[in-house]
């Protein structure tokens, strides 16, 4: 049967192909280590556990909770951006609890776009940053990732030849796959840009909070009058190490913040009250648990830079996020990041991320995520250098090396 409508807009999803054959390969009893999804092993810190199994026991707060979010997370989440990053929100109309960055983009996407609007997209990208749009009807034209001069000459012809004008643009930093980060400088005239053009800005943050030098990434809302065109996306997930609680946050510009109130009004009731009360004890809290999150995220990383270079495949250091961004190594590279991903699969016993998955400026690229412990992924770069070094004997019956191009 013919797939319906906005399902046949969606593009394959080509991360399943590699969870398939990493669930197969498990099954048959292999040790994948899994470096592909970004879904943080560490635990969630105590103190945000506790207050959730205190407040659980209250039977009041069992109830439908409030689709924006309790007043007090929504003060809490005020009081860290005006710490943060000295910008000041009005909790009542500039903040709304979202359950995850991804599910505030998606229904961000529904409430704004009209079919047929052009939206500027980066490329590569976290895939709801174009999905949740073409989902809504919208169209996606892809821009570059790199936050730097050749940022905005594309900006210029999408604005001068797309019908009808863009109607939003979205930025990613510190970006998921590529760990770029942006300065404030380069906010500043993205904002410049975007009130030229009459355009909304939709900044995505999750990364925030883990960076590897001394320079915390700035926030868009810092540049001056950003509020009046932009709204910001940020998350638990990553900072606290709560990916299943599902918390996160949009804040920024009053009409676009009520614009997504609304339409989670008629589709959700908001996360558990008690997660909500957690996440609101987690943001009030002094920072240390942050801080060892962001240790150990360093830590791997610098592990991970060493083992896998001293096994031939060079891996940049990232300055921020938990994720490196690596290109595939030459004599593999025209096979493509899909088929370079099922081989480190099946020859190696290591899943990553297929940069193809995150757009097709992605394919020279896989993404590894540092959600293994610092031996585990050790044992993950001796497993590659074996199979690096054994490649040109055992490739031959795996599959052509013509398959992908």
């Amino acid at each position: 049967m013919e797939e319906f409508h906005k399902v046949r807009r969606l593009p394959p999803y080509v991360f399943e192909q590699v969870n398939r054959l990493k669930a197969s390969a498990r099954a048959g009893g292999a040790d994948i280590i899994d470096l592909g999804m970004g879904n943080p092993d560490l635990p969630t810190p105590k103190a945000i556990v506790d207050k959730l199994c205190e407040v659980v026991q209250d039977p009041r707060t069992h109830r439908y909770s409030s689709s924006k979010g309790i007043p007090g997370l929504r003060r809490a989440q005020a009081a860290y951006y005006a710490r943060r990053f000295g910008v000041k929100l009005n909790p009542e109309t500039q903040v709304v609890a979202t359950l995850g960055s991804k599910e505030g983009f998606a229904n961000m996407a529904q409430a704004i776009t009209a079919p047929g609007d052009v939206i500027l997209c980066p490329n590569p990208t976290y895939p709801i940053h174009a999905f949740g749009f073409l989902m809504a009807g919208g169209v996606i034209r892809s821009m570059s990732v790199e936050p730097d001069e050749s940022f905005f000459p594309p900006l210029e012809r999408a604005v001068r030849h797309s019908i009808p004008k863009p109607l939003a643009l979205i930025i990613n930093y510190p970006s998921n796959p590529t760990a770029h980060v942006a300065t404030l400088d380069f906010y500043k005239d993205v904002v410049a840009f975007a009130k030229k053009h009459d355009i909304i800005v939709l900044s995505d943050l999750a990364y925030s909070e883990i960076y590897f030098d001394d320079t915390p990434p700035p926030s868009v809302l810092e540049v001056p009058g950003a509020i009046d065109i932009t709204v910001e996306f940020t998350s638990m997930s990553k900072t606290f190490s709560m990916p299943g609680w599902r918390m996160g946050f949009a804040v920024g510009n009053e009409r676009l913040i009520a614009a997504l109130t609304r339409v989670k009004s008629y589709l959700d009731y908001g996360a558990f009250t008690p997660i909500q009360v957690a996440a609101t004890h987690a943001l009030n809290g002094d920072g240390s648990d942050i801080a060892e999150v962001r240790n150990i995220y360093k830590r791997r990383r610098d592990v991970m830079v060493d083992a896998f270079g001293k096994a031939g495949f060079e891996v940049p250091p990232p300055a921020a996020t938990m994720f490196a961004w690596a290109k595939i190594p030459e004599k593999f590279r025209h096979l493509g990041s899909l088929e370079f991903s099922k081989l480190l699969v099946e020859k190696a016993d290591v899943a990553v991320a297929p940069g193809i998955g995150f757009g097709e400026m992605g394919d020279d690229y896989v993404r590894l995520a540092l959600v293994e412990n610092e031996h585990r992924i050790r044992q993950a770069a001796r497993n590659i250098k074996k199979f690096l070094s054994t490649a040109d004997e055992t490739m031959h019956n795996v599959i052509s090396l013509n398959a992908h191009r």
